[in-house]
């Protein structure tokens, strides 16, 4: 069979399956392999065949880590397209789609080598020392034995030693996924009957009074005497009843408690609150909610040109909830997700616990969990329906993936430069609708050139919405010339005075002021008056900037800084002037126009 390894080498690997795992073996499972002479890495079955390689020695598969398959046919296809497209290998795309959590790697460690002959003569002090602590702890991770000879890079040592026959290095699967457990608590069986917990109360009343409140909380908690019984957590239990831990032990001791653990998601569920018939649209809403429909059964994709606040989201809304209807999925990218709270927000309100969200921001752990729930089955209640997520929930296992919504296309935040696979979300999200049968909006106030080109062109379907929801009026922008306000000296330092009147307007309406500058740093560049020499980095070949906050040049690009310049390298000259203007500088100059205000950067 061919596995997909999480390494940027072309192709897949091919690995022969040990009898006992014939029946296992199945595309889009995860198994466990060598590769080299002592690597271990879990990989993906990409395809299971009987062609034998005309190369000896084949290895075998060491073990399968999945009773189903967690990666589907339909990203396989997704990830070999991304591959060709955007000149990546399959690792590189395996590596980049799947959570960290799912990838398993080996850690090295070292051993006591047992044909060592202990000559501890001929090892120096480092060398004495981390022997003497395997001697003692018998295996040491990389890690471990960095703290203990206090050296950050310790593989020449132990190249050392292995070279001197004292250790062997051996590799072990590290599982990276950890399911969070909680415990609950439960009645005994034998208390599980009416009369054997009447009998029970009784003898608490009149022996153990608190342990009789406690026993109350649980069953007022767990609804025990209803039809609708419910597990009841220990730490839930013991902050309702008030009661403390040593009550709870007590009963757990006299077996009248039982405690057992469980796996709890980490991923908080909200349940919806309005129903998305009470969503009323106006009249230019729904001519351009009836015309994509039109559109989209003829176009795979359609572009929603529509102004800021012409309300988008409420068509994307009710989008959503017809692809919900014919039991798909739905993805709705968006380019920062940092920024898209409110939106988020929205969405819950009307879909619940069938929304959910996949970005950076989760660690590892939860984002698994996300893909575990858009992997279940839709039979199931807690399985995703709506992801919302950056570019990287392209690759979560759809498997009835019915529409897909790019909100603000032309965001350069969809592209990714680094590492590899280096693609832009909005085209592979286009091709992974096709893959599904899925249709694509493509939302934006300014679309993307090439997005507009192709709607022109015909290629993808258009529609406008020309007009702000409940006709608000757009924000004023007012274009100062600053170039002819310096002539006639009508700047103040880097502010116009018109500027300035419009900042005392709004300050004396009780109102705050955002000023927006696009250079950071205290000085754009320093200049020699004499000669024009500027100062550059020595890696990027770019201006330096100076930080007058740390007194240093530094460059933007690569983090190297130097010193500030007291003469012109180049001839000598102490003309040193500053050009440009960034936010230190602003910061610092505002108090001089509004002493009497709070300004910060």
């Amino acid at each position: 069979m061919d596995v997909l390894l999480p390494v940027p080498i072309p192709g897949a690997f091919t690995y022969r399956v040990p009898y006992e795992m014939n029946e296992l073996v199945e595309p889009g499972k995860r198994v466990v392999v060598q590769f080299g002479k002592k690597k271990l890495y879990s990989g993906v079955i990409e395809r299971v065949h009987e062609n034998v390689p005309d190369y000896p020695n084949v290895k075998y598969v060491l073990d399968i880590l999945d009773p189903e398959p967690i990666v589907n046919a339909l990203q396989l296809r997704f990830w070999d397209w991304m591959a060709r497209y955007y000149m990546a290998t399959k690792g590189e795309v395996l590596n980049a789609a799947l959570p960290t959590a799912l990838k398993l790697a080996s850690e090295t460690k070292v051993v006591i080598n047992p044909d060592w002959d202990k000559n501890f003569d001929r090892l120096n002090d480092r060398e004495f020392l981390l022997m003497q602590a395997l001697e003692m702890q018998n295996v040491l991770t990389l890690a471990e034995v960095s703290k203990i000879v206090d050296q950050k890079k310790v593989l020449p040592l132990i190249k050392t030693l292995i070279e001197k026959g004292a250790v062997l290095p051996e590799e072990e699967m590290q599982q990276r996924f950890k399911p969070k457990m909680e415990a609950y608590i439960r009645l005994a069986d034998e208390y599980q009957t009416e009369e054997a917990l009447q009998g029970l109360s009784a003898a608490l009343e009149k022996k153990a009074f608190k342990q009789l409140e406690l026993m109350l909380s649980y069953l007022h908690l767990s609804r025990w005497f209803s039809d609708d019984r419910q597990e009841v957590s220990r730490a839930l239990l013991l902050r309702k009843s008030k009661a403390s831990a040593s009550v709870l032990t007590a009963m757990l001791k006299k077996g009248i408690f039982k405690q057992y653990e469980r796996a709890i998601s980490r991923l908080e569920d909200y349940p919806a609150q309005k129903s998305v018939e009470s969503i009323v649209l106006n009249n230019e809403q729904q001519a351009v909610l009836q015309e994509i429909k039109s559109q989209l059964k003829e176009k795979d994709v359609v572009l929603l040109h529509g102004i800021t606040g012409s309300g988008k989201t409420e068509i994307y809304i009710k989008l959503i909830k017809e692809s919900l209807d014919k039991g798909q999925q739905v993805l709705f990218l968006l380019p920062e997700i940092a920024l898209t709270s409110q939106i988020i927000n929205r969405l819950r309100q009307y879909f619940g616990e069938a929304v959910g969200i996949y970005h950076s921001r989760y660690n590892q752990n939860e984002r698994a969990e996300v893909w575990n729930r858009v992997l279940q089955s839709d039979e199931k209640e807690k399985s995703y329906k709506i992801i919302i997520g950056a570019r990287s929930a392209l690759f979560l296992p759809f498997n009835n993936l019915g529409l897909v919504i790019v909100d603000e296309e032309h965001d350069t935040s969809y592209k990714q430069y680094d590492p590899a696979p280096r693609y832009h979300a909005r085209d592979a999200g286009i091709y992974l609708a096709w893959l599904h049968q899925a249709k694509t909006i493509l939302g934006s106030a300014t679309p993307s050139v090439e997005t507009y080109y192709k709607a022109q062109k015909g290629k993808f379907g258009f529609v406008e919405l020309k007009n702000r929801y409940s006709g608000i009026s757009l924000p004023e922008i007012q274009v100062v010339d600053t170039v002819l306000a310096r002539r006639r000296k009508e700047m103040k330092s880097h502010f116009s005075q018109f500027l300035l009147d419009a900042m005392q307007e709004s300050l004396d309406r009780g109102e705050q002021v955002i000023l927006f500058q696009n250079r950071r740093g205290f000085s754009l560049r320093l200049v020699c008056d004499k000669c024009q020499w500027t100062p550059e980095c020595k890696n990027c070949d770019v201006t330096l900037t100076y930080h007058k906050q740390f007194n240093r040049l530094k460059c933007h690009y690569c983090g190297y800084s130097s010193d500030v310049f007291t003469a012109c390298p180049e001839c000598g000259s102490k003309d040193l002037r500053m050009q440009g203007f960034g936010t230190e500088k602003v910061e610092e100059e505002l108090p001089i126009f509004f002493p009497d205000y709070q300004i910060k950067r």
